[in-house]
């Protein structure tokens, strides 16, 4: 069965790093051209972890057992991976980097990366392949809040990017503490991370669904500010509580559900007394947090911005 998922997910799915090819810039259409090594190596971890060999198949045969003569290796790839994705359902990508994929095969994808994530919940890459293939019903829900409100559907309209090529990192440095911008970027020195890690969608089959999830993503970080949770892993685990009601994700309700088996008993009682009840409360209570273009919003205080989203205090207690 996995080879037929390898069949419709080609070897550069971006998911883990990868070596540019000596044939020159990535075409779209040519995906075994731009990386060698990438998705393929993700591919086999899946199939590592659900338990079934991954074996290389291509449209002329169950598998390859050598080059035809005469031609080069990465001529063949190229014609191979064009054919296997004119093949795959869909026919071409949506958008670029979308990877088309059948409904068993997101089901394989699905079950191999919610167990890596299981494994290793930082890993990410993991994390966002759960996110496409399992949100088949949440995503259109959130696309339909977004589309019924004036700034949800001005998002959807202009489609505007967090990321460090999009933000003024000086500008908002020197905002007044207390301001959106200037908690956001503390937050993101604080914690050393960046809006650039954040993966772009690849497997959801609709390209404004792939911008809803892409969006969740890139306001992710701006959630962490918002509720006052670090990316530990009790922050962490708050943080997808509140997203899990906010969303309806599985992949939120999966990272709240099993996260806290990690934390130790201090923890968890901190976590069930006080901040689980604050997070579900909060969700319940805020309107949907992909409805407010906080690029827009920058100079306005968290605390105002908390009060109209509808996101309650968070308790004082140490995370």
């Amino acid at each position: 069965m996995l080879a037929m998922l390898y069949r419709a997910v080609p070897s550069c799915t971006g998911l883990y790093p990868a070596v540019p090819s000596r044939s020159g810039p990535c075409h779209p259409l040519r995906p075994a051209a731009c990386f060698r090594g990438g998705g393929l190596g993700m591919l086999r971890r899946v199939a590592a972890v659900v338990g079934v060999p991954l074996l290389r198949a291509t449209p002329g045969g169950p598998g390859r057992a050598g080059l035809s003569r005469g031609r080069p290796r990465e001529e063949e790839d190229e014609e191979e991976e064009e054919e296997v994705l004119m093949e795959a359902e869909g026919g071409f990508p949506l958008y670029p980097g979308h990877i088309p994929t059948s409904p068993l095969q997101k089901a394989l994808l699905a079950a191999g990366s919610a167990l890596a994530a299981l494994r290793d919940p930082y890993r990410h890459d993991m994390v966002a392949v759960l996110g496409e293939t399992t949100g088949c019903l949440a995503l259109p829900s959130l696309r339909d809040k977004m589309r019924q409100h004036p700034e949800g559907y001005r998002i959807l309209q202009e489609r505007p990017r967090i990321r460090l090529s999009t933000l003024d990192m000086d500008r908002l440095r020197g905002l007044p503490d207390g301001t959106l911008g200037r908690e956001y970027v503390r937050f993101l020195e604080d914690n050393k991370v960046s809006p650039d890690t954040r993966m772009p969608a690849k497997f959801v089959d609709d390209e404004e669904l792939a911008y809803v999830i892409q969006r969740y993503r890139e306001v992710h970080d701006l959630m962490h500010t918002l509720l006052g949770m670090p990316t530990n892993m009790l922050g962490e685990v708050v943080v997808k509580w509140f997203e899990a009601v906010q969303t309806g994700l599985p992949m939120c309700i999966l990272g709240a559900a099993f996260g806290p088996v990690r934390l130790n008993a201090r923890k968890l009682q901190v976590l069930a007394t006080e901040l689980v009840p604050w997070a579900i409360q909060s969700g319940r209570n805020a309107s949907c947090i992909l409805n407010v273009y906080y690029e827009q919003r920058w100079e306005q205080s968290v605390e105002s911005l908390r009060e109209e989203i509808g996101i309650l205090p968070p308790p004082a207690v140490r995370v």
